[in-house]
């Protein structure tokens, strides 16, 4: 099927230089990449991926005063001390798991 349509959107300039400079590693034309995203769409019926907000956020370690870094790194302590931990085997296996890796 022939190409004619146009799809014209506004985006913010650093997301789309740093996602043409991955396309163009990958030698993907942008607007073969749109393309794929708009089949993936309809074979999903939806987005293809999920779209939520996060329980938890990952903590930036460099937004933390050294009070709060202390009192983590304390709990972290306390946490071992008390059998609170899992496997290095067992972390690696819910991450496969859970991201399907």
């Amino acid at each position: 099927m022939a190409k004619t349509s146009n799809l014209y959107a506004r985006i913010e300039p650093d997301v789309k230089e740093q996602a043409e400079t991955i396309l163009s590693i990958l030698g993907i034309p942008a607007s073969n990449a749109i393309n794929m995203f708009y089949k993936q769409i309809i074979l999903h019926k939806g987005l293809p991926f999920e779209v939520k907000i996060p329980a938890a956020r990952p903590m930036d370690a460099s937004a933390i005063s050294e009070v709060e870094m202390d009192a983590c790194l304390e709990k972290g302590y306390e946490d071992m001390l008390a059998g609170k931990t899992k496997s290095a085997q067992a972390v690696f296996a819910n991450l496969r798991k859970d991201y399907g890796l």
